[in-house]
């Protein structure tokens, strides 16, 4: 009943779209010409009404293509919303490109522009709308996706919690099959495994969740043959689940598949120039406009205490090679550099420099490191090689940070986890920075770095000057 309702519901969300986008280009095209001024028609609307045909009709492709149509329950809004933009982005300037080959370029750009802002809103909203729906269908026991799952240890245990803690995915787990009741699950136990086949033809889940352990892997075959004879979908939580990316992907070679635990965006060539090449006009940009800024806190650097201007210090960077960090001097020289901890309330800091770390502006020096390519404007804080060493022995994943350029913010920092903070947790977000990055994620961070209270408080550093931040 499942999959006949969501291929109801796609077909539903694909026309109530093209039904919001066909319109807001005569709406454009009513603002820009009869309500904004200094509007000339040109271009009749009759002709906007035709490249609007096939405007909405390439959007809902690209919608699809994109996996907008796919199920909300494994899509959070958060993801959703920024990817529907990109893409209807992307469209917008396919249609412009297209014009302006054909020699159409007499369309006012400014009706495109408008229209793109309307029916981005309108798609969205609509979106949010439908979810905020689903979500009130779901709390009252409606539209449930019923799943039985086969396990009772760890794996499966980690699953309930997840769907439990997130109910707005709408699922619902029925019982479990397993050797033997685990008390410690709270579910209902449908019996053992030589039962399997008659408890699916009985209860006939819309999904099947396999979360063995080890010790019941070889039963995997026979979970497999179960949920093919009863028809149900099946899937699969690898025993390895912990080791891998949220985000596998799949190698083909001759046929066999191969998959590759960790699945990094930015291995791409192409991701990694568009992140390379706003790394370098970035750092440009606020080294040229931040000079004068800069300039002042090197001569306050330089009268606060005997000293260089700038402090330098190893880091540990990408693939594991070591390089000179740069950042202006906020202490004291000292000898414990290297290995120390700083604190909010430390003696080593001068007056000055409690005043530049209290605003990062010791930080500035560092998108040299950018321009130079040791270090990227987003990613995870570098550290010096002390920590590297404890940490790769302590906390599980922590050496996969360096499969990128440490970035002078980063998602870890935006989200609290700076300074004396939990290192698993930090770590917790920088894969996930890494396992889903996008330019437009970079984007966000940013915005949050600026905006989100990173400049506002003085961060407790780890391996500052001390060891000089992390």
């Amino acid at each position: 009943m499942i999959k006949e309702n969501q291929k109801l519901f796609n077909s539903l969300n694909v026309i109530t779209d093209g039904l919001l986008i066909y319109p807001m280009l005569p709406l454009a095209f009513w603002l820009r010409f009869y309500v904004l001024p200094g509007g000339i028609i040109s271009i009749s609307l009759q002709r906007y009404l035709v490249i609007d045909i096939f405007f909405t009709i390439s959007q809902l492709f690209l919608y699809a293509a994109f996996g907008m149509y796919q199920s909300f329950r494994r899509t959070r809004l958060l993801r959703e919303l920024p990817k529907l933009g990109g893409v209807s982005l992307l469209n917008l300037l396919l249609m412009m490109s297209w014009l302006f080959i054909v020699r159409e370029s007499d369309y006012s750009r400014q009706t495109l522009f408008i229209f793109f802002v309307l029916y981005v809103c309108a798609v969205s909203v609509k979106r949010i709308i439908l979810r905020k729906g689903l979500r009130y269908m779901r709390s009252k026991g409606y539209n449930l996706k019923h799943v039985i799952i086969v396990g009772s240890g760890r794996l499966a245990q980690k699953y309930l919690e997840e769907i439990h803690r997130d109910s707005e995915l709408g699922y619902h787990a029925v019982g479990y099959i397993a050797r033997e009741r685990n008390e410690d699950l709270n579910l209902p136990y449908l019996g053992g495994f030589d039962e399997m086949e008659t408890l699916l033809d009985q209860k006939r889940p819309d999904e099947v969740i396999s979360a063995v352990g080890m010790s019941d892997y070889e039963l995997t075959p026979r979970i497999i043959n179960a949920c093919e004879k009863a028809g149900s979908k099946l899937s699969i939580i690898p025993v390895y689940a912990d080791y891998m990316s949220s985000r596998p992907q799949f190698d083909d070679l001759n046929g066999l598949p191969l998959l590759n635990l960790r699945y990094i965006p930015l291995d791409n060539w192409a991701n990694a120039f568009c992140k390379r090449a706003m790394d370098i006009i970035g750092s440009i940009l606020i080294l040229v406009l931040s000079s004068p800024v800069m300039l002042i806190c090197a001569i306050g650097v330089k009268l606060s205490s005997p000293g260089p201007i700038i402090f330098k210090q190893q880091r540990i960077g990408l693939n594991k090679k070591p390089f000179t960090m740069y950042k202006f001097r906020s202490m004291r020289v000292n000898n414990r550099q290297d290995v120390g901890w700083s604190s909010k309330v430390d003696d080593r800091k001068t007056k000055f420099g409690s005043f530049i770390r209290k605003y990062s502006l010791d930080e500035f020096p560092q998108f040299w490191n950018v321009l130079k390519g040791d270090m990227s404007l987003v990613g995870p804080r570098p550290e010096v090689p002390y920590y590297v060493e404890l940490f790769r022995e302590e906390v599980p994943l922590y050496m996969v940070k360096h499969q990128v350029r440490p970035g002078i913010t980063g998602w870890a920092q935006v989200n609290g986890f700076r300074g004396d903070t939990s290192i698993e947790g930090r770590i917790d977000h920088d894969i996930y920075y890494i396992e889903h990055w996008t330019f437009w994620f970079d984007v966000k961070i940013l915005w949050m770095t600026v905006f989100g209270g990173k400049f506002k408080n003085e961060e407790v550093m780890v391996g500052s000057e001390a060891g000089h931040g992390t």
